[in-house]
């Protein structure tokens, strides 16, 4: 069997840079998908501040430096990359501009991601940011388990695309977008452990919250700040988001509408 040749998947690359790099100029000149993008992850930690500090964290082994920080990483993915990727497949689908980009070289996997590109470096970008910034400023120390929250990071930013691709496939406006958007964010802020965390919560009640598709990833993010994972732990944690990654990759391929909902 003859091996690829080199610079085979470099069409492929060019391409989801192309696109990536047009969806960037888009997403810049809409104002308010970059406030809300920028600004809200960075200011509603600060909102759940006065409620964690009447929590006994201690207890529970969670500083108040590393549950704002999950709280800020909690609400770039759910603000900076779910909400704005919802309204962004919706405005190109609705504009046309899905259904020609599917006439050319593109295919559909590079499609979505490609737009979904942008958003998601903004996350990331703004979460290593936060890391930072909470390390220095909120006395949240250094992570003691890195990788954990690398992978948390990764495994959020993943999921939170697909899901606003599901979501945009049943939203038929962008208007609208900002109300089928709603049920995951409440959901995720109250119950996935990033207005506050899951250990606090009655034992039932946090085994049922920890299965919610946000919930995997903002775990493995806050322990990677308190090490508080075993092995078995993290991989079953891993397992159930990467369950739901490929729930919703799969409900993506099936019921995304690539034709304006008119």
């Amino acid at each position: 069997m003859s091996s690829p040749a080199p610079g085979t998947l470099a069409p492929s690359a060019r391409r989801l840079r192309a696109l990536a790099r047009a969806e960037l100029t888009l997403l810049g000149r809409n104002r308010g998908v970059v406030f809300t993008a920028l600004v809200v992850p960075l200011a509603l930690p600060f909102s759940v501040r006065p409620a964690l500090d009447q929590m006994d964290l201690r207890k529970q082994g969670i500083s108040i430096g590393a549950a704002m920080l999950t709280a800020a990483i909690g609400f770039s993915l759910l603000f900076a990359v779910y909400t704005s990727l919802v309204n962004a497949y919706v405005a190109r689908r609705e504009e046309l501009v899905l259904k020609r980009l599917r006439t050319g070289e593109l295919s559909d996997p590079e499609i979505l991601t490609g737009t979904a590109l942008p958003a998601m470096t903004l996350g990331l970008a703004q979460a290593l940011l936060l890391c930072a910034g909470c390390a220095l400023l909120l006395d949240a120390g250094a992570p003691k388990a890195p990788y954990l929250t690398l992978l948390g990071l990764v495994a959020g930013l993943v999921l939170s695309a697909a899901l606003a691709a599901l979501t945009a496939s049943f939203t038929r406006t962008v208007e609208s977008g900002q109300v089928t958007a709603l049920p995951l964010v409440f959901v995720s802020m109250i119950g996935s452990g990033i207005m506050f965390p899951t250990e606090v919560m009655p034992e039932k009640l946090a085994s049922v919250c920890e299965l919610l598709p946000l919930s995997p990833a903002i775990r493995l993010v806050r322990a990677g700040w308190t090490g508080q994972l075993s092995v078995s732990e993290a991989l079953g944690t891993l397992a159930t988001a990467l369950a739901w990654t490929l729930v919703a990759v799969f409900a993506v391929r099936r019921w995304f509408r690539w034709e304006p909902r008119r």
